[in-house]
């Protein structure tokens, strides 16, 4: 009997994947393909039940011969391996993100004289609900905010990017590029204290409370899934910053940071250029603890950052510090410097490295823009924050066309850079 082969990365069957087995069984043996926890995040949302699960959720569907695991989204290895006589999937995949993973997959099955088939994809009433409800059960709280631990344990480095609305949100969540290794997007959300007081037109000392603050998240989250990783600035008074955890902690936020800096906020890339003052390491150790003996789960993290480089007291004040908010209960330490060249950075993380193998650390190039994620692999970080491209992206081209419309009087002469209207809308869906 001839083989036929399908791959499902989906934590819910519905008629729609027993229609493609169904048209599958007509060709011959099915095997199906259930694809990894690691290969699964790189282009589709999180899953919600355990691979295991997943993988008994597709052996109980009638008519499937066998399960077994496909490691990448590429077909490559799998193909290689099992020789299928037929490749089957849903015509979905002929265009968007997906059609040069199809390419592959044709030229290799070509190569030894098998064959893909394009199977109509099925969407309706039904399947749009089901798509929907898993959707909607990742953004829960619950769901959401495991999930930037989780991320940590199958990703060489977890990739946040910048968000300060539920536009900038959907952005996140639903941009996807094609690479050498298949598909590739951002894992996780920052919502920066610079930028959010940025959209509301404040200054970034702290000038934007708390309660405002929430609201972008909850907005951010109505209408997105990934991890959110949250700017808590200096954190204030430890008497306040257990109520800042609490309150993100129940909202599903994953991660807090919070930097040893005391007094009114300026922000670090100022360096000593402005009077910015360092939090003695025994306070800061105080709010560290304060904070995690009011965390409910062991999902949540607070992460210390660590100012010293910054304030250009050195490697060895900033390492002793790093160590003792470790031990005061820190899940991650956020080294920054505002110099261009990564060696600062790089050479910090080499010498914590030295001492420690398992906090996870995290980096935001914003100065030193030119180090690579696989350079910061290299020397054990573990989290890459873009931290305010968006809003700087944003700012200049809404000034241009702003500039422009007055100056010719008409909005004609911007059209052209212009996205159009029904391909924003088409980033928001409808319930």
């Amino acid at each position: 009997m001839k083989t036929v082969y399908t791959c499902f990365c989906t934590d819910v069957i519905h008629e729609g994947h027993l229609n493609l087995i169904r048209e599958a069984q007509k060709l011959g043996e099915v095997i199906v393909g259930v694809l990894s926890d690691k290969a699964v995040i790189r282009y589709n949302r999180f899953f919600t039940i355990s691979f295991e699960e997943r993988m008994d959720l597709v052996r109980s569907i009638e008519g499937v011969s066998r399960v077994v695991e496909q490691k990448s989204i590429r077909y490559d290895d799998i193909i290689c391996e099992l020789h299928p006589d037929y490749i089957v999937h849903g015509d979905n995949w002929k265009t968007g993100p997906l059609k040069f993973i199809r390419d592959g997959v044709e030229k290799l099955v070509q190569a030894y004289g098998g064959q893909l088939v394009d199977i109509p994809y099925t969407y309706n009433e039904n399947v749009k609900r089901v798509d929907d409800r898993k959707r909607e059960k990742l953004a829960m709280p619950e769901y959401r905010r495991k999930r930037l631990k989780m991320l940590l344990e199958l990703c060489s480095i977890v990739k946040a990017i910048e968000v300060h609305n539920g536009l900038t949100g959907l952005i996140a969540e639903k941009t996807i590029v094609e690479n050498e290794e298949g598909l590739d997007q951002f894992d996780a959300m920052w919502i920066s204290s610079l930028c959010d007081s940025t959209a509301k037109g404040k200054p970034d000392i702290e000038l934007v409370d708390m309660t405002s603050r929430f609201r972008t998240i909850e907005d951010v989250m109505e209408v997105t899934t990934k991890p959110i990783i949250f700017d808590g600035d200096t954190g204030g008074l430890a008497e306040h910053f257990v109520y800042t955890v609490r309150s993100l902690e129940r909202l599903g936020v994953s991660a807090v940071i919070i930097e040893d800096k005391i007094g009114l906020k300026k922000n670090s890339l100022f360096g000593t250029e402005v009077e910015q003052n360092q939090d003695s390491i025994e306070h800061f150790c105080e709010k560290i603890r304060a904070g995690k003996k009011v965390q409910l789960t062991d999902d949540f993290m607070i992460i210390a950052r660590v100012e010293s480089l910054i304030l250009e007291k050195g490697m060895d004040d900033a390492l002793t510090r790093a160590f003792a908010y470790r031990d005061a209960g820190a899940d991650a330490i956020m080294i920054h410097s505002r110099k261009k060249d990564p060696q600062e950075i790089l050479k910090w993380c080499d010498l914590f490295r030295e001492k420690d193998q398992k906090t996870p650390l995290v980096v935001v190039p914003s100065s030193f823009n030119t180090v690579t994620e696989e350079e910061l692999i290299a020397h054990g970080c573990n989290i890459v924050i873009y931290a305010n491209q968006l809003t700087r992206s944003a700012f200049p081209a809404m000034q241009k066309t702003a500039q422009d419309i007055l100056r010719y009087h008409r909005a004609k002469e911007v059209d052209d850079r212009l996205m159009p209207i029904s391909q924003i809308i088409s980033l928001i869906e409808e319930l």
